[in-house]
């Protein structure tokens, strides 16, 4: 340590403490006003390790981009392909599909990130992540294989998929650790624009591998390949080029930051971990973040992964639903959609960051779930139009069935290429016809009714009632979440990580990223239960309740949530400076 009466830009060029770099003659290190992002760094480090360390960064940001291509990817295709594997499945089982992969997520986030914590080791949990990614998806592809009992194996298979997902919570630690306050603002937005940009090819690949067709040039008992089994083949792709990346270009680093000390430690292969002791002073020093300050933030993350989750599961059905748009016509549309949704959640990553450093990070949440509560405010549904109907089945044996309300009553006699006929405003433009119609279906000879499942499905009761969701509040509802949805996940891991402090956080991401599971868990249930029995109506009015007591809540802790320092005044702070604590 350099005398007390050193000036505080000498004292910026203290050489990194450890044996690596004790040969470096002071001078001689190269002094860095600006990181690789351009953000100021009090951090001096060899130019070796400067490099090693960024470039593992790199390896971060690929990481958490193949891992949002390989979940998107099968996202807009899981309703179509689960009525192949199953055509009399419902939305509610789609739900269970859908939170099946948050449910196994929830479960290895704090296991991955406990296991990076107890080993001090990222490489491990990531190498194992992306082993059980590459096996999972392999099951993915051969559903359609399996005898019996396919849809729920999908749900297996989603399952797995989400464990391997844990490692979200590894990368972020590790980006949290490789850092200095001042840089984790600007590269969590990189992580997380490396994230929105997964988000977008996942669903864009899926649409440009629609013309693959179903069902597809591969189609035998042991294997097929299709539209909906080559996203997993893809995925299976991406996983293995991410595995070889980690294994040979990736190296563990790890910043102490703070006004106590500089200091930088680097493990490369199987070199003996280097640690000083201003490293040991750091790592022993007992203290508690701001526990209330924690929890409000792993609770906002679970809103925020909730609101995402209810408009991004229920998106393909609800379209289907509402403009009558065929299986094919929805998975490519709705890709399409999510793939422009991604491209401006981008760009408001981009333009966060660079707000951020004139407005305070409180704020700036604040008015992301503004956003949010404004996007699932417009996908109320409003008006007299309803939405065209379903088409009923009939049976084939001699059966006789009664509707209420004369909707899909022709189709097995008259064939039409819109469902839209069966709208109550298109049979009597007052008040529609009510009735109760009986109908007796009585099979000739070989003939089979054939029915199409475009528009609002026939047995749910609040087609009857409910308005339909215009094309253009779809739109709008979609813009305003893709704004609030990234400046929420964004900010919301910014400020947990600085409402930490200095002490390694790979458990604690492992719990945040856990609550965002278990969002993505009773999200998908949440909205296909609520959607089934009430429709849009019930569903999307109380999530606005919802976001709107969130940010009544969020207005009372909002004050707490500011980066950590210690109050001991004899000890230099971390985490942030006094102007930020008074932003």
């Amino acid at each position: 340590m350099m005398a007390n009466n050193v000036s505080e830009e000498a004292d910026l060029r203290t050489p990194l403490l450890g044996s690596r770099v004790g040969s470096v003659h002071y001078n001689e290190i190269p002094y860095r006003p600006g990181s690789a992002i351009g953000v100021p760094s009090t951090v001096v480090e060899p130019p070796n390790e400067y490099r090693s360390r960024w470039r593992s960064i790199r390896v971060m940001y690929l990481t958490m981009f193949l891992g949002s291509v390989t979940f998107t990817i099968t996202m807009s295709s899981l309703w179509p392909f689960l009525l192949v594997l199953n055509p009399s499945t419902s939305a509610s089982f789609l739900g269970w599909v859908v939170a099946s992969y948050s449910l196994g997520q929830l479960a290895a986030s704090p296991f991955f990130g406990g296991w990076s914590n107890f080993r001090s080791s990222s490489r491990e949990p990531l190498t194992v992540s992306l082993l059980l990614t590459t096996f999972s998806n392999i099951f993915y592809m051969y559903l359609q294989s399996l005898p019996s009992h396919n849809d729920y194996y999908m749900i297996l298979a989603r399952g797995l998929i989400g464990f391997s997902a844990g490692n979200v919570a590894v990368v972020r630690s590790y980006i949290s650790g490789a850092t200095t306050v001042k840089e984790r603002t600007s590269t969590m937005a990189n992580l997380s624009i490396f994230q929105a940009m997964g988000f977008i090819l996942g669903p864009v690949i899926q649409s440009a591998l629609v013309p693959v067709g179903y069902p597809g040039p591969v189609e035998s008992a042991g294997f097929h390949f299709n539209m909906y089994t080559a996203p997993a083949f893809f995925a299976v792709v991406v996983a293995v080029i991410n595995l070889l990346l980690l294994i040979f270009v990736f190296r563990e680093h790890r910043v102490y930051n703070g006004d106590m000390t500089a200091n930088i430690q680097g493990r490369e292969g199987d070199d003996d971990t280097q640690i000083s002791k201003s490293t040991d002073s750091v790592q022993t020093l007992d203290y508690k973040p701001d526990y209330i300050a924690v929890i409000s933030t792993i609770f906002l993350f679970f809103i925020v992964l909730f609101i995402f989750t209810v408009f991004e599961t229920i998106g393909t059905p609800l379209t289907m639903h509402m403009y009558a748009w065929t299986k094919a016509k929805a998975t490519l549309y709705q890709g399409i959609t999510l793939g422009v949704a991604g491209a401006l959640s981008i760009v408001v990553f981009v333009v966060t960051k660079m707000v951020v450093q004139r407005v305070s990070e409180r704020y700036l949440l604040f008015f992301g779930f503004c956003f949010c509560l404004g996007g699932m405010f417009v996908l109320i549904p409003w008006g007299h139009v309803l939405p065209p109907r379903g088409l009923a089945p009939i049976n084939p044996q001699n059966s006789s069935e009664t509707y209420s309300g004369m909707y899909a009553l022709v189709e097995a006699l008259t064939a039409t290429d819109s469902p839209t006929i069966y709208a109550p405003e298109n049979l009597n433009s007052e008040v529609g016809i009510q009735t109760d119609v009986t109908i007796t279906a009585i099979p000739l000879g070989n003939t089979t009714t054939v029915y199409s499942p475009q528009g609002c499905p026939w047995n749910y009761d609040w087609c009857n009632y409910v308005p339909v969701i215009h094309i253009a509040q779809y739109f709008g509802a979609t813009v305003l979440i893709s704004i609030g949805y990234p400046m929420c996940n964004l900010l919301s891991y910014t400020i947990y990580s600085k409402v930490l402090g200095p002490k390694p956080q790979g458990l604690w991401m492992g719990w945040l990223t856990a609550s965002g599971s278990l969002a993505r868990t009773v999200g998908p249930i949440y909205v296909s239960q609520v959607y089934d029995l009430f429709g849009p109506q019930v569903t999307f009015g109380s999530c606005c309740g919802i976001v709107f007591l969130t940010l009544c809540f969020y207005l009372i802790v909002c004050k707490r949530l500011v980066p950590f320092s210690f109050k001991d005044t004899s000890l230099p702070r971390f985490g942030g400076s006094e102007q930020h604590r008074d932003a």
